[in-house]
């Protein structure tokens, strides 16, 4: 007997929950697959015990600054680490317990199993056959660890295992500078570890704007040590990990992999599909729909290796389920690319990357280090670039900058709705707040305008109640 289901969605995370949620309001006739643990990649081992340790760890450092500084008089206690990382995972719990009580609500309807493709539209589930009319993977990614550096045992983490540790490493190398060794490997810096951190290149956070990026090096290498342009070796000693790395070498207690994640794919048997794989273990998909070939299969979220963030997990669930229920339906589209990196200035990307603008693009920049608001605010970073179209369309724009999750926001929001500069210029900017850091390199962006209106900005008499046509 083989069990038949309008939709099955395999894996419970962000993707998997969007999807579910989606599908819902069409049918009721939906299994949700997953052997567990439950809890989401973000709740359980990503954005959030991460935030929580990074806003612990500014604490931290913001009580030594006040105490280096003379403000606070007397001595700076020890910091309890234990206690900090006992915290953590009480957060982590908690963030966690929503999603695993959304999918154990499910009953009947939420299977805990393994699932394998013994067809493009059938499954297996430890030894039930589920047959459906639509097949939705969210199966999430693991961290990628080199097989060789499994030799390294408990002194190896992951960000799937590092808030499981009871007490802080002394020493600690992070091998891998995108958005999950920064964030991870600066807040342990703040709480007091010897912290190297280690990039085959020298971009951090995933910026691609050199200006920007080196004002993210600049601000990093004030708590940990920055290497860049060599791999990296570890060796089991017998008190810790020797690192070698070019022609030095030193030993630490432990080996961070912050070399980003894979598909967690390898157990699924996508053979069943009879589409070819690619090195990823995927096969290739429509761009749009999210769809492998013309098979009824669908993958969302970290899986499909795309864009690996939570917000747009979120928007490819439900994606994804619309298409598979309406597979004839007209495309959906993505938002404004955005991605941030919580360290200390933080990072943002919104639209465009450096590395993808137009030849004739426009670039306007403001410099914190001059804006009052992030003098007062101790403002660590570098400048704030926004990009521009010949015509004054906004593209994108990077910056390191104290408030970059909030600025990122708002230039995400008036590129998406194709906002000019000099309509963007009509805004209302407060005094003295953040947000005029990006007024200034907008206001930068105007001056570079070839016919660059010679008035004031702002709304003419007769259209306060539309000074933005569209928005």
């Amino acid at each position: 007997m083989t069990r038949h289901a309008r939709i099955v969605i395999l894996g419970t995370g962000t993707a998997g929950l969007s999807a579910f949620k989606q599908a819902s309001e069409t049918t009721d006739d939906i299994l949700l697959v997953d052997p567990g643990p439950l809890g989401t990649t973000c709740a359980r081992v990503g954005c959030m015990p991460s935030k929580a340790l990074l806003k612990l760890a500014r604490d931290v450092d913001a009580s030594r600054r006040l105490v280096r500084e003379g403000f606070v008089a007397g001595p700076l206690g020890e910091i309890d680490d234990a206690a900090v990382l006992a915290q953590v995972r009480r957060l982590r719990d908690r963030f966690a317990a929503g999603p695993t009580a959304a999918v154990e609500k499910r009953g009947d309807r939420y299977i805990r199993a393994p699932a394998r493709f013994v067809g493009p539209d059938t499954l297996d589930l430890d030894g039930e056959r589920v047959s459906a009319d639509a097949i939705i993977v969210a199966t999430g990614s693991a961290p990628f660890v080199p097989e060789t550096w499994r030799a390294l045992g408990p002194r190896l983490l992951t960000s799937d295992s590092v808030f499981d540790l009871e007490r802080l490493p002394r020493r600690l190398a992070v091998v891998g500078l995108g958005p999950i060794g920064v964030e991870l490997g600066q807040a342990l810096a703040m709480l007091g570890v010897e912290v190297h951190a280690f990039g085959l290149d020298d971009r951090v956070g995933g910026l691609k704007d050199p200006e920007v990026n080196a004002a993210a090096c600049r601000a990093l290498g004030r708590s940990l040590h920055l290497h860049t342009g060599h791999e990296v070796e570890p060796e089991p000693t017998d008190d810790g990990v020797l690192v070698r790395f070019g022609e030095e070498a030193f030993e630490v207690d432990a080996v961070l992999a912050a070399m980003g994640r894979r598909p967690r794919v390898a157990s699924l048997g996508l053979e069943a599909l009879g589409l070819p794989l690619g090195r990823n273990g995927l096969p290739e998909l429509d761009p749009r729909r999210l769809r492998a070939g013309d098979t009824p299969v669908y993958f969302a979220g970290d899986v499909n290796d795309v864009i690996p963030l939570m917000h747009e997990a979120a928007d490819e669930g439900r994606l994804v389920a619309y298409h598979a229920l309406n597979p004839d339906a007209e495309c959906l589209t993505r938002r404004t690319p955005l991605a941030i990196v919580f360290t200390e200035p933080e990072i943002a990307q919104v639209g465009l990357a450096f590395d993808e603008l137009p030849s004739e693009a426009l670039i306007g920049s403001s410099d914190f280090g001059k804006l009052g608001r992030a003098i007062i605010m101790d403002d660590r970073g570098g400048p704030l670039r926004v990009y521009a179209d010949r015509d004054g369309r906004l593209l994108g724009g990077e910056m390191a900058v104290t408030g970059a999750e909030h600025l990122g926001h708002q230039l995400a929001w008036l590129i998406q709705r194709q906002v000019t500069v000099e309509e963007a210029l009509l805004l209302p900017f407060y005094h003295p707040v953040l947000e005029e850091g990006l007024r200034s390199a907008l206001q930068d962006l105007r001056r570079q305008l070839p016919e660059s209106a010679r008035r004031p900005d702002l709304p003419l008499c007769g259209h306060q109640d539309d000074p933005l046509p569209g928005i």
